[in-house]
């Protein structure tokens, strides 16, 4: 591993393909024999640096279409926190259906990598190695005709490293050819590894025609608008000509959107909203409330697209808020899943729900191509090392982050990798708007 890391940090990267792939690789891993650790517990109450080890794992056998790949940097998100504590369910049921190489007493997690090509699998064509490379995390077969029309409806489509066996989070990654997309040449690895997973979700949820099919002139209201998918749902309103309504719940939250060219934002700590009055009833007066602070900084304009992904606890809300014929689209339920809306304010005024899940090749190509550009910027905020990789998905768990949290792998220290420098000095601003916040 080390004459590896050798020749990617002197850019040697010719010569990868004659170095020996090791035998074993260190990668962060939960283990079958802990699935009930945390049994008894509340949610918030379950340690991910309990569940997550750092250990020396057999190198995959690789299969035709795929590629290992040496991992740089990865990236914390949610589904690495739910792996770690077991919710909603052990990830082991997914290895096991998965079978074959997958289904193992250790699960490899992870769902971001930028790294270097190692060695390609039978049949792969567009990629060798030496390149440089990030993942987008849509494992798929393509076996079924489903899958043909939009991937993301193929029966057999998982999260890799999450429904799948080694993941980023390691020194090596086993990763389907057609998960591979450019590194962005102005980006560090740390940078590079971070947008993958969310950039992507939040470009299909909100740009794509899969999605809100977001246009110019649209009001976007965006829940979480400083973190993982907000903040780059908040760059893509800013970058296509919508005007988001970022939501936040704190002054520091608010000020990081503010960086990022958004003028319309609403601390709903601040504003003190309670849209439950108990566990199991909610409040329309929050929600009207809502609706008239979006209707008081928009001038009269209610949401045509609701950004949604908290769930449970502002779904109803949601509903509500979005102007007839609206849409709001969903991506996931991090407050809880069960969600509950008055369903009058949807088929009375014409509203949409969509379900958003993740992304297809081409849609993760695009939202990479944006970053690549320049025109949309990652939002790492920190950076941990394999070893703290328990407390970086910790922190994320406590929610206590602001964008995306990195984790180095290979590579040595932060701020290696950049290769076109004038590019990234042209927007080195946008670049560490996050960093340190």
């Amino acid at each position: 591993m080390q004459k590896i890391l050798d020749a990617i940090l002197a850019d040697e990267l010719d010569a990868i393909g004659s170095l020996d792939v090791p035998e074993s690789y260190r990668g962060v891993t939960v283990h079958a024999d802990e699935v009930k650790m945390f049994e008894g517990l509340a949610t918030k109450d379950k340690d991910p640096r309990k569940s997550l080890h750092v250990d020396e794992v057999a190198t995959p056998e690789l299969g035709p279409g795929e590629a290992l790949v040496a991992v740089m940097a990865s990236a914390i998100n949610y589904n690495t926190v739910w792996t770690s504590i077991f919710e909603p369910l052990s990830t082991f049921a997914f290895l096991k259906k998965y079978g074959g190489r997958h289904d193992q007493p250790f699960h490899v997690v992870g769902s971001d990598l930028a790294g270097v090509v190692l060695r390609t699998g039978p049949g792969v064509n567009a990629w060798k190695p030496g390149d440089r490379v990030v993942a987008h995390c849509l494992d798929v077969q393509l076996e079924h005709h489903d899958g043909h029309g939009d991937t993301m409806l193929d029966p057999e489509q998982r999260i890799w490293g999450f429904e799948t066996n080694y993941g980023g989070l390691a020194e090596i990654a086993l990763v389907k050819a057609n998960q591979l997309m450019p590194m962005p040449a102005h980006l560090t690895w740390e940078e590079a590894a971070s947008p993958g997973l969310v950039n992507s979700t939040a470009y299909r949820q909100l740009v794509s025609a899969n999605g809100a099919n977001m246009k110019q002139g649209d009001t976007v209201l965006i829940w979480g608008a400083s973190g993982g998918l907000g903040s780059y749902a908040t760059q893509f309103a800013l970058n296509g000509g919508a005007t988001p309504v970022c939501v936040v719940s704190s002054p520091e939250k608010a000020e990081i959107c503010r960086r990022m060219g958004a003028e319309l934002i609403i601390d709903r700590s601040a504003e003190g909203y309670r849209f439950w009055k108990d566990e199991h009833e909610q409040d329309p007066r929050e929600w009207k409330r809502l609706g008239a602070k979006i209707r008081e900084l928009t001038g009269g304009d209610d949401p045509d697209i609701v950004f949604e992904h908290p769930g449970r606890e502002t779904f109803g809300a949601s509903v509500f808020v979005a102007r007839k014929g609206g849409t709001i689209v969903t991506c996931a339920s991090t407050s809880g899943y069960m969600h509950q809306y008055d369903n009058r304010y949807l088929w009375m005024n014409l509203k949409r729900i969509i379900g958003s899940h993740f992304a297809n090749y081409r849609e993760a190509w695009e939202a990479n191509r944006l970053v690549a550009k320049g025109k949309i910027h990652p939002t790492l905020s920190k950076v941990y090392s394999m070893e703290e990789t328990g407390q970086a998905a910790h922190d994320v768990h406590r929610n206590a982050h602001q964008g995306k949290v990195g984790v180095l792998t290979l590579a040595p220290e932060e701020g290696l990798g950049v290769r076109d420098h004038e590019l990234r000095a042209a927007h080195l601003a946008g670049i560490n708007r996050f960093r340190g916040v």
